[in-house]
């Protein structure tokens, strides 16, 4: 990335001033490590599961030998198969067992390069369409608005805000798809399928984040918190991202001299 400033907006979609970009916009995108890094966060999701030791064992079932004419599994003394795998009752041939290693790792700096680079690629418009956003009435990337969003409170508010800096288009796009999730998961907590939509970024927390979580597909969270997985949802860079200004300084302050 080329550009060394770029301009602050307002609440209503003017310009009102500049600011300079932290180096860390002009890290290498890196796709390859993002994903690294995103199945890595992805995996300590997981809770680990097993199988007793003993299920489909306890039985006094012993095979009945040869010469009778019938399969060797093991039976009770009423004739029918048990402890055996594909039988009614049986083991499980191979269970899923709770010593089994599931959560990946990443070294440090690996993890560092894979943040300054998802960072990086929100700056990037071509990586942004490539995502499905809807940014062609957006003005620039990466996009800065003025510290006053920090202290929004109602989520009509942001919503207004987010069609003032031309995310409207996206924002209709994610309310076009939400979808009713097919199969039992609806009775367990995920009913809805939510497409990703813009990510707001900000240096304190005033009030955005509560006024911002009842918009589909949007999600907000200071700078501080900030991880891959919110930059590259699903492995792919490219989030269509919305800093505060003092979000942008805040982020020199943690990548200076550190960007890769």
């Amino acid at each position: 990335m080329s550009k060394e400033s770029v301009k602050i907006y307002d609440l209503q979609g003017k310009p009102v001033g500049e600011v300079t970009l932290p180096r860390v916009f002009n890290t290498e995108i890196r796709p390859d490590v993002i994903k690294r890094a995103v199945i890595a966060i992805q995996s300590h999701r997981i809770q680990p599961q097993g199988r007793d030791e003993y299920a489909g064992k306890r039985t006094t079932a012993e095979s009945w030998g040869v010469g009778r004419g019938m399969s060797r599994v093991p039976r009770l003394d009423s004739g029918r198969a048990a402890f055996a795998p594909s039988t009614v009752g049986g083991r499980r041939t191979h269970p899923p067992r709770s010593e089994k290693k599931i959560w990946k790792k990443i070294p440090k700096k690996e993890k560092r390069l894979a943040l300054y680079s998802a960072i990086a690629s929100t700056g990037v418009r071509e990586i942004v369409q490539s995502r499905g956003h809807i940014i062609d009435d957006v003005p620039e990337l990466p996009l800065i608005v003025t510290d006053e969003i920090e202290g929004l409170k109602r989520t009509r508010d942001v919503v207004d805000v987010l069609f003032n800096l031309g995310l409207g288009p996206d924002l209709y796009r994610v309310k076009e798809k939400v979808k009713v999730r097919a199969g039992r998961g609806k009775m367990r907590g995920r009913r809805k399928k939510v497409p990703v939509g813009p990510l707001i970024v900000v240096s304190k927390n005033n009030g955005i984040l509560e006024a911002a979580r009842n918009i589909p597909g949007v999600d907000a969270v200071t700078v501080d918190d900030l991880n891959v997985e919110l930059l590259a949802p699903g492995t792919h860079p490219g989030r269509l991202t919305l800093w505060s200004a003092s979000s942008i300084e805040r982020l020199k302050e943690l990548t200076e001299g550190k960007a890769a």
